[in-house]
């Protein structure tokens, strides 16, 4: 058996992922091997203790475990499906592990094609942003089999603090929107109610102080309240530089919306969400933090 792991798409978040799995690489008694389109991103991997690989053909050669993340549904496809792409170069019976936020169809669309095609899948997207990411505090949403998931948990392990198993193939992606949306939802609400208090006379220090102990007590309310100088881990304290930007929330609103359609249910206030996330995104908030959608919705510039 191989000791290889691949690792395919080391951006914003596969980056630091890669990193800790490579940093742990010893223990673990693997090799990690990186490929991206961008060389910095696979150098930042080799300082941590990867090998570089010059293309997807060379990463994914011999390696029994191979991870991927990519920015969409298509990409996924594109990756695992095309001609040239991983179906056809990777050695039969490894373990894919996708942890891509996609559309519950595609991923589980890819897998049945990787069990067709002699492979095993897994579906396992993450949640926790680069903060979490970069910390190895990441939670991992898994769909697959429970023996593949038992497999790749050590290495699981050392890149996040929680790996939850959801079911089968594509109910991993199902778990992410749906946590996803009720972030989302609560950004919105968390700003909307900020904006209201200040403009009420309210100290946003002490609307923080009741409610991040009381019944509206969310993460992100917590953690990332949107007004500078109330917690250290606030965005707004950096001009909402991103942990998670308004432009992946979006597309994770998006993905609810589409997956509601899909069993005809009803996602009112999730459509609503996404509604204001587009509008911020238009306005040109899209690379600002999730919790920057308070600049839209108290009418305050992107310099503001």
């Amino acid at each position: 058996m191989s000791d290889v792991s691949a690792f395919i798409g080391v951006g914003r978040m596969g980056g630091p992922m890669a990193r800790n799995l490579a940093r742990n690489a010893n223990a673990l008694g693997r090799r990690v091997r990186v490929f991206d389109k961008s060389n910095a991103a696979i150098a930042a991997c080799q300082d941590a203790g990867a090998d570089a690989a010059k293309s997807l053909e060379e990463a994914v050669g011999g390696a029994d475990v191979i991870f991927s993340m990519v920015p969409a549904g298509p990409d996924v496809r594109s990756l695992y499906m095309d001609k040239g792409g991983i179906f056809e170069i990777a050695p039969k019976g490894a373990l894919l592990v996708d942890c891509s936020t996609i559309d519950v169809a595609t991923a589980q669309e890819v897998a049945k094609e990787a069990r067709e095609r002699g492979f095993r899948m897994l579906d396992a997207p993450v949640s926790g942003g680069v903060a979490g990411a970069e910390a190895a505090t990441i939670t991992f949403m898994v769909g697959g089999e429970a023996s593949d998931l038992a497999e790749v948990r050590p290495q699981l392990e050392k890149m996040g603090a929680k790996v939850v198993h959801c079911g089968p193939s594509g109910m991993g992606e199902a778990a992410k929107i749906c946590n996803n949306m009720i972030t989302g939802i609560s950004a919105v609400a968390v700003a909307e109610s900020y904006a209201i208090g200040q403009r009420l006379g309210l100290d946003p220090k002490i609307l923080y102080d009741v409610v991040s102990t009381s019944s509206g007590q969310t993460n992100i309310g917590t953690r990332n309240p949107p007004v500078a100088g109330i917690v250290d881990t606030a965005s707004a304290n950096r001009n909402f530089e991103p942990g998670f930007t308004i432009a992946l929330m979006l597309k994770d609103l998006r993905l609810s919306q589409a997956a509601a359609k899909q069993v005809d249910q009803a996602s009112p206030v999730g459509a609503a969400a996404a509604e204001i996330f587009a509008l911020a995104a238009g306005a040109g908030l899209a690379n600002l933090d999730t919790a920057g959608i308070y600049k839209l919705i108290a009418g305050k510039t992107l310099t503001d």
